[in-house]
């Protein structure tokens, strides 16, 4: 593949050869490769290691910080009729942060070096290698890094007892987010709703990819106006 002047080798290691493709970057990335298996990110085998994670692992490791967080609430003096509320908003407010951060950081524009390798990285190859099964879902150690600013951003809206819950029901809308995701890649939905769901993110994918952001649904593509109005592809992976 060829980008002023610029081949990227599909055999080598790619996260440092994409920075050289320059503005060419961004329809590049955007051709996409549809097979499972992906493409080699790293020459280390410790670095690679940490871009592959199985989907199961997301639940496995952040359902359970979610129960914690939220009995946390429970052992502060909460009741359940205080903390489902709380819950809800939580995951609520996920997909405000779903959308947000889909739209405005995993498709900003790059052509420099280091902002094309770091797109990539963070969205990029997503794009490119759209069915890649271990590199669908968020690795746990980067989502363990933002766990960190996100739980200070809920302390300074809310009280110490609802905290916990609050950012348990953000965790659980993550968790829901990160499955959905793989579902609407690797599954084959046969209720009217997840069949639209898929088709609805593939479009975004294969047809129409600065528009429709929301992965868990398609709310505030409507509240904002991105939206698709053209029909989903018929493509079912």
């Amino acid at each position: 593949m060829v980008a002023q002047g610029f081949t990227v080798d599909l055999n080598k290691p790619l996260v440092f050869q994409v920075g050289h493709l320059g503005e060419a970057y961004e329809e590049w990335v955007h051709q996409p490769i549809v097979t499972k298996e992906g493409p080699r990110f790293f020459q280390s085998n410790f670095w690679e290691f940490l871009t592959l994670t199985r989907w199961w692992v997301v639940p496995v490791i952040w359902f359970p910080v979610a129960v914690w967080c939220i009995s946390m609430s429970v052992t502060m003096g909460l009741s359940l009729p205080e903390i489902v509320p709380l819950i809800a908003l939580g995951i609520f407010i996920w997909t405000f942060i779903e959308y947000t951060l889909h739209r405005f950081l995993f498709h900003i524009k790059t052509k420099s070096y280091w902002g094309n390798t770091a797109h990539y990285l963070l969205h990029g190859c997503h794009h490119k290698h759209p069915m890649d099964h271990l590199r669908l879902v968020f690795p746990p150690a980067a989502t363990a890094v933002l766990c960190f600013p996100f739980w200070n951003l809920v302390k300074l809206f809310a009280t110490p007892s609802t905290t916990p819950a609050l950012f348990g029901g953000g965790m659980l809308g993550y968790v829901m987010y990160d499955i959905t995701h793989y579902y609407l890649h690797h599954a084959q939905p046969t209720r009217t709703v997840t069949k639209n769901l898929k088709k609805y993110h593939l479009n975004h994918h294969f047809r129409i990819q600065d528009k429709g952001f929301g992965i868990t649904s398609s709310l505030w593509d409507i509240v904002f106006g991105t939206l698709p109005t053209t029909k989903a592809p018929k493509r079912e992976q």
